[in-house]
């Protein structure tokens, strides 16, 4: 009963995260799985099972909020469902472990550049607007699909940070786009786990309450992404990306740091990414105080001035 309720909460927290930063949540659920001793293919198959319920009712909740955008869920869902059916029916005998700090090293360097960009600029105009072209989503949706299977989460990590790094679309939307179309993945991956694994090794128990953390947390998380600044949202995105992928590098065979390097690693991280909200924070309120100045100002130009005279003289009280 407590590890169920410990799922349900984890469910929720992940749930929390992913819709709100639009990655996390097969990466948080996999690694309490792998913790208890589940295999690898199990403890994928059990998220990507729960994950059917919890996209779906992120998809709904961002879409009541606005924060899709359908014709870029179309272009990279259909890929990502391809290359999730892959990489679940292939997970038994492919390894990603050689691949796994290659791709790190790519989203860190994205990372990167997101949190930088964001924090110093804040949100990328130029190129606001522009479609996105099938030529990117698709490859993008076919890679990101694989590799959400094969390492038990990955369709947020590859694909938030692809599509902000674009900038053309608002971070809010590119959120609510890649989890709604991840809904797309889940039964794919789902469906090729039942193929290959069957449904003796999945605890549908398990799947349960993971699933009902997350279908309580997806409306908060929508509620959460449409209300924060893009300035900030995008630093935090960034942030996350940089940890997930720095703790992915140090425990890779091909650093394999020892447990003090690390601590150090992740407190250095944390401090810089907790001054990189404040910072964006810190000037949204700037700028929001200098456009209603401006509001203000622009008001008083275009009232006549006899209006602001009777104004001014009236009465109070």
């Amino acid at each position: 009963m407590r590890s169920l309720v410990l799922l349900g909460l984890v469910g929720f927290a992940a749930q929390l995260v992913d819709g709100s930063l639009g990655m996390a949540y097969g990466v948080t659920s996999t690694t309490l799985l792998l913790a208890i001793g589940t295999n690898p293919a199990a403890a994928s198959a059990t998220v990507h099972l729960a994950e059917i319920g919890t996209t779906l009712a992120s998809g709904v909740s961002h879409w009541r909020f606005g924060n899709v955008d359908w014709k870029v869920v179309g272009k990279i869902g259909v890929p990502g469902a391809i290359g999730a059916f892959a990489g679940a029916t292939f997970l038994s005998w492919l390894s990603t472990e050689t691949a796994a700090p290659i791709m790190s090293l790519i989203l860190l360097t994205l990372g990167c550049y997101i949190l930088v960009r964001f924090t110093a600029y804040g949100l990328p105009k130029n190129n606001l607007g522009k479609p996105l072209r099938k030529r990117f989503l698709a490859p993008l949706g076919l890679f990101a699909g694989f590799i959400d299977s094969t390492g038990g989460g990955g369709w947020g990590p590859v694909g938030t940070p692809a599509l902000l790094a674009g900038g053309r679309i608002v971070p809010r939307k590119v959120i609510g786009s890649i989890d709604t179309s991840e809904f797309l993945v889940a039964i794919a991956a789902s469906i090729g786990f039942l193929v290959g694994l069957g449904s003796e090794n999945i605890d549908f128990a398990w799947v349960a309450v993971l699933l009902a953390g997350g279908i309580l947390a997806a409306p908060i998380a929508a509620w959460l992404v449409r209300h924060i600044p893009p300035r900030v949202l995008g630093s935090a995105v960034g942030g996350l990306i940089i940890l997930t992928n720095v703790r992915t590098l140090l425990r890779s065979d091909w650093i394999d740091a020892p447990s003090g390097v690390q601590t150090v690693a992740y407190i250095v991280i944390a401090l810089l990414w907790a001054a990189a909200i404040g910072y964006s924070v810190h000037v949204y309120r700037r700028d929001r105080a200098h456009e209603s100045v401006e509001a203000i100002e622009a008001v008083a130009v275009t009232t006549p001035r006899e209006d602001r005279e009777d104004t001014a003289s009236a009465p109070t009280g």
